[in-house]
């Protein structure tokens, strides 16, 4: 089943996820009213704009590893898909992946797959890493991993409103609307109910509601497990010149990187993640009691740092396998889910909006197979784990 030309899409999520499936989809030529609904036009607590808009190839599920070479090419060739002032800040500074004392094997084969997929990674020894980076403490080191291209960080807030624009133009509209709810007829989505209590008909829905993913699922009975995982990020500055430095990923959880002169960081707690649906105060403790003693341990000049600022924004975690899904969950059957990233939703999302579009345009994938990550894992319990989260 495929959309016929002139078919209303409405894809309820106007964020990252929601805008690159409304571009693609016209970029792949759809023709009919694509109508994106976004209930906080400004984007001030969605997860895209309070992302560290990282994005890396080191990955413990191939296809992730994919997505990510998909979205880094995207992004080089921003010019040549918005126009010649088109630049969403991507540098290539790597992501440093810090692996503790014991048998390698399992990073190492990490390490063969990910090359198998298209990622450049050196292997470093604690002697080279020091030598490469010769501000971190590698005692308790047994190796580490860098991706040396396709890797770093960008501006979120740039790329959003660079692909907003571009959808726009094409003739996509964006509705300042909050989805309430579904009509169905028979095994469809006929319509979308707002909160203003606007009926919005529909052939096709799309739902890259992020965090809320799950809740909007439920309107029509499919089980998705996706809720809303707070996470606090800080600013800070202190001795230490972050030109060339990677995103360092320590054994800890512990992650940091420059930003600006400065520096940012937050902290993975396993075990300590409840669903924070409105929650975005910034848990300031964490800084003093786990980010600053890691911190000082493995980049001893950062014993003396000045806390600048700190935010809090949600992942869409998938409690099934941090994977997300992409794909019809069969009922309805004009009902596409695209949601449940768990913090590699902005790096993926144009793998993600490119292969919306070709399910609902083709039936089915065509420039990246995500038929892996397709609805059936999640009705059949079969999880797929990335187990490199953080």
């Amino acid at each position: 089943m495929t959309a016929n030309p002139g078919q209303t899409i409405v894809i309820v999520g106007g964020a990252i996820v929601g805008t690159m499936s409304a571009w693609f989809l016209r970029h792949l030529g759809h023709q009919g009213p694509v109508i994106v609904l976004e209930k906080d036009p400004t984007y001030r607590y969605a997860s895209t704009t309070l992302s560290t808009s990282g994005i890396r190839t080191q990955f413990g599920c191939d296809i992730n590893v994919r997505m990510s070479l998909f979205g880094a090419a995207f992004m080089k060739a921003a010019k040549q898909h918005f126009g010649p002032d088109a630049d969403v800040g991507l540098r290539e500074n790597g992501y440093l992946l810090l692996a503790p004392k014991g048998p390698p094997t399992a990073r190492l084969e990490a390490v063969r797959m990910q090359r198998e997929a298209g990622a450049s990674i050196a292997v470093l020894t604690p002697e080279e890493t020091r030598a490469r980076f010769p501000w971190l403490n590698v005692s308790d080191l047994e190796m580490a991993t860098l991706g040396t291209a396709n890797e770093g960080w960008f501006d979120a807030w740039t790329l959003l409103q660079t692909v907003r624009t571009g959808a726009r133009a094409l003739g996509v509209e964006y509705r300042h609307a909050e989805a309430v709810g579904f009509e169905t007829e028979g095994s469809r989505i006929a319509a979308v109910r707002t909160a203003a209590g606007e009926r919005i008909a529909a052939d096709w829905v799309v739902n890259a509601a992020g965090p809320a993913a799950g809740r909007v699922a439920s309107w029509v009975d499919v089980p998705l497990p996706i809720t809303p995982r707070k996470r606090t990020a800080f600013r800070f500055s202190g001795p230490l010149d972050g030109a060339m430095m990677p995103l360092v990923f320590d054994t800890s959880g512990l992650w940091m990187r420059p930003e600006s002169g400065r520096f940012i960081c937050g902290i993975t707690r396993p075990g300590d993640d409840p669903p924070a649906w409105d929650d975005f105060e910034p848990d300031h403790a964490l800084f003093e009691d786990h980010v600053w003693p890691a911190l000082a341990h493995r980049v001893p000049a950062l014993e003396q740092l000045r806390l600048e600022a700190a935010w809090a924004g949600h992942y869409e975690v998938n409690e099934l396998d941090h994977n997300g899904v992409i794909g019809f969950p069969g009922t309805p059957e004009n009902f596409v889910i695209a949601a449940g990233f768990s913090g590699h939703g902005v790096m993926h999302s144009p793998a993600t909006g490119r292969g919306v579009a070709e399910l609902i345009l083709h039936g089915g994938f065509r420039a990246l197979d995500l038929s892996p990550l397709g609805y059936d894992r999640v009705r059949e319990n079969r999880p797929m784990v990335e187990t490199v989260v953080y």
